[in-house]
């Protein structure tokens, strides 16, 4: 896996050094030898190098990454160019389409967001083909708790968005007032119809941002 040098590397060093890690890459290390794994090794941290801790203003929580062959690029809920757009990333542009007029793109990377300073995070990095949750348990989530809390550490204000019970379980670890907390149900068809459909989210949060300082997230994904 490709290692991080940028400023993420100073609050996560102490956690590379720690036993749980230690099991964690011989395990991840023996599973790309012996099986098919998402993302590609050299993905792993993408979120992280196209995001540095310091440009950070947006934070959204996913689960792991997609288990199917060309669609995981190291960034939640996105997914390469040329891929089909998974569903519940079809209801985000939904909600993007309402909330801000953004129109819907042909593509589901979002890589543009990673660049303007939206962390896209899974709790969970990597995934065995055809296998949703099957590296769950075995060490990513201790990591990116860890990186949690670099984020709530920072001393600006940051908004995060806790869609779906899973990513609001981390709710426990964003602790500074400073941030703004934004929670609705999962994307996902199965419940969408529950409150993620017209949350506003993407204009809350660019109303947040402006009203403290910080220039706003062009949220808009464009055609390829």
């Amino acid at each position: 896996m490709a290692a991080i040098d940028n400023d993420w590397l100073g609050p996560l060093s102490a956690e590379f050094k720690k036993p749980y890690y230690a099991d964690l890459y011989r395990k991840i290390k023996e599973e790309y030898t012996t099986r098919v794994v998402y993302p590609p090794a050299n993905e792993i941290f993408q979120a992280f190098h196209l995001t540095p801790l310091s440009e950070v203003k947006v934070l959204i929580l996913g689960q792991d990454p997609y288990h199917e062959p060309g669609q995981a690029e190291g960034l939640c809920f996105s997914v390469s160019p040329g891929t089909e757009i998974p569903p519940s990333l079809q209801n985000i542009y939904k909600e993007l389409h309402s909330d801000l007029g953004c129109y819907i793109p042909n593509n589901g990377s979002l890589k543009k967001w990673a660049s303007e300073g939206v962390l896209l995070l899974n709790a969970v990095l990597t995934v065995r083909a055809h296998q949703a949750n099957s590296h769950r348990g075995i060490g990513w989530e201790q990591f990116t708790d860890a990186v949690i809390r670099a984020v709530n550490e920072q001393d600006r204000p940051i908004v995060c968005m806790l869609w779906g019970r899973n990513a609001q379980e981390k709710e426990t670890l964003l602790t500074n007032p400073k941030h703004l907390i934004l929670k609705a149900p999962h994307p996902s068809p199965l419940s969408a119809s529950r409150g993620f459909f017209g949350c506003r989210h993407f204009s809350r949060a660019n109303e947040f941002l402006a009203a403290h300082g910080s220039s706003p997230i062009d949220w808009q994904i464009e055609n390829i």
